[in-house]
């Protein structure tokens, strides 16, 4: 259970969050949704800690993630795995080497200095590179794969962190309709056949509500909505995204109904 408590993250004067209190049960699938610059962001790095919280309160089956400090921080972000806008690839390493990445927290120093990788870690990774059917890419550059094959790459190296909770900053925002879905899938079957809490910031609505089971709306980093998709009507939406509603309203709807797609069947991108 994730738990934020009247949580504030400022900047100087502004505050990018402020006082968002919600609940999160284990294995759902949350979009925040609001418009740009409505604290999204901030709200995912302060719950992963890439942010300070100013005040508030985060818990998380009540661990106390706002008293965490050195290892133990370490510790959480590793259970923590965020996803970026921008993949956060180390271009000129190969794609295998990218996915390891993530299982640098459970690694000795020497070990990670050295990337003296443990056999049962590149077999940890080559499964997750099976599973978004890009294990064909293991030895090539990041920089060389489409955008669509660096996010899931991307997903790829958050997975074999093994964490209970997935943080998606916009993973979908410089993405072309095709790679979206891809991208959207993946994260879904992770959510679904792993039990892995998926929190994922969106600016479509259509997206939001054809993939989330609850979405939490943000406006000037406050909390301003808590619901089911369903309850998210269009005057509400509006209200919410004020300027940016056409924009937010005009996603590519992508019919739920179609169900859990199954591990292993992501197209190439």
């Amino acid at each position: 259970m994730l738990v934020v408590d009247g949580l504030t993250c400022r900047f100087g004067a502004k505050a990018a969050v402020d006082d968002a209190s919600f609940e999160v049960s284990p294995g759902g699938f949350v979009g925040v949704i609001g418009r740009s610059g409505a604290g999204k962001s901030t709200l995912l790095r302060t719950i992963n800690r890439l942010a300070t919280p100013s005040q508030g309160r985060i818990l998380f089956d009540g661990l106390d993630v706002t008293a965490l400090r050195g290892k133990e921080l370490r510790q959480w972000r590793a259970r923590s795995a965020m996803i970026f806008q921008q993949f956060n690839l180390v271009g000129r390493l190969d794609v295998l080497t990218n996915v390891l990445m993530g299982r640098l927290a459970t690694m000795p120093a020497w070990r990670s200095l050295l990337q003296a990788w443990p056999e049962q870690d590149k077999a940890l990774a080559m499964s997750a590179l099976e599973q978004f059917d890009i294990a064909s890419l293991a030895a090539q550059r990041a920089d060389q794969l489409s955008g669509g094959q660096q996010q899931r790459v991307a997903i790829a190296r958050a997975l074999v962190q093994q964490p209970d909770i997935i943080l998606a900053d916009e993973p979908i925002a410089s993405l072309d309709p095709r790679n979206t879905k891809i991208v959207m899938d993946a994260l879904l079957r992770i959510n679904k056949h792993f039990g892995i809490t998926v929190l994922c910031n969106l600016h479509s609505l259509d997206l939001a509500r054809s993939y989330c089971d609850r979405l939490i709306g943000m406006a000037a980093g406050r909390v301003v909505f808590d619901g089911a998709p369903s309850a998210l009507t269009d005057q509400v939406a509006r209200e919410l995204y004020d300027l940016e509603a056409n924009e937010a309203m005009g996603g590519m709807p992508v019919p739920a109904s179609a169900g859990v797609p199954a591990l292993g069947t992501a197209a190439a991108a």
